[in-house]
């Protein structure tokens, strides 16, 4: 308090100064309508200016709930677009041989990574779904960019999921340009290259050909993005073993997709 007034005698003739000055500036720019009209402009400049930040750095702090509202509404879109794909699957002739809810083969739940490890041969991520989420073993782990792994163990709250970066992954995939199916493995050498073996000899393919799952199992929907062929060999042969470059970029993973199939059950019973 004694500092504060000390203060105000050391400077109280520029205090008085610069309240007579506020004073007459205020009277100037209501009595004359040309400065009163500049004022006003300045004014609403700078405060628009203002306001501008003051949105702007609203709506960084609230990305976070954007991107859940996103991925929930992604989450809806997925599940509804499932639906259109099983009406089509249900129309005979006009008719409708059963409901959409009964026919829809794949589920999405969306949820985020919690852990992710993409350095050593075996990889395994873990998500923050689990039992208590309908989540259980072998169901697709899947992003906006592409695949990322199957789950393969399970609690109430959380589940582990092998990623395809793990030297026993193994994946059905083919090439979005043809029906030519191969098998995805990881060689442990680059977290962005995969590998596809097991190509037919009569399969045509080039740099830069995009692969896709095959839905060839019960775990992966067909058309999921795996990524780009990076080498052509010479020779054209069924042991040629193809570089993928994933979409995907396994070191930086956040908000995911779980696929499950309502199917799966009923596929395994008859192939079984």
């Amino acid at each position: 308090m004694q500092q504060l007034i000390y203060f105000f005698r050391k400077y109280k003739h520029f205090l008085y100064f610069l309240f007579l000055e506020i004073i007459a500036v205020a009277l100037i720019i209501n009595n004359h309508s040309f400065h009163k009209s500049k004022f006003i402009s300045s004014a609403n400049t700078i405060s628009g200016g203002l306001l501008h930040k003051i949105s702007n750095i609203n709506e960084y702090m609230n990305l976070k709930n954007e991107n859940n509202l996103l991925l929930e509404e992604n989450t809806l879109l997925k599940n509804k677009l499932e639906n259109l794909y099983s009406l089509v699957d249900t129309v005979k002739i006009n008719t409708i041989v059963d409901s959409l809810e009964f026919n829809q083969k794949y589920y999405y739940i969306n949820g985020k990574i919690t852990s992710n490890d993409y350095h050593t041969p075996y990889n395994f991520i873990t998500i923050n779904r689990g039992k208590s989420n309908n989540i259980t073993t072998e169901m697709a782990v899947i992003n906006s960019k592409g695949i990322i792994g199957i789950t393969e163990n399970v609690n109430s709250k959380y589940a582990r999921v092998q990623s395809i970066l793990n030297k026993n992954s193994k994946i059905n995939v083919r090439f979005k340009n043809s029906h030519h199916f191969g098998t995805l493995i990881w060689d442990a050498k680059d977290y962005n290259t995969v590998q596809l073996i097991d190509i037919p000899r009569q399969a045509v393919y080039k740099i830069g050909d995009t692969i896709i799952t095959g839905g060839k199992s019960t775990i992966f929907p067909e058309g999921i993005p795996v990524g780009t062929v990076k080498n052509v060999p010479e020779k054209i042969s069924a042991l040629n073993t193809l570089n993928i470059k994933l979409f995907n970029d396994m070191s930086n993973l956040g908000s995911i997709y779980i696929i499950t199939n309502f199917h799966k059950t009923e596929i395994k019973k008859v192939e079984n």
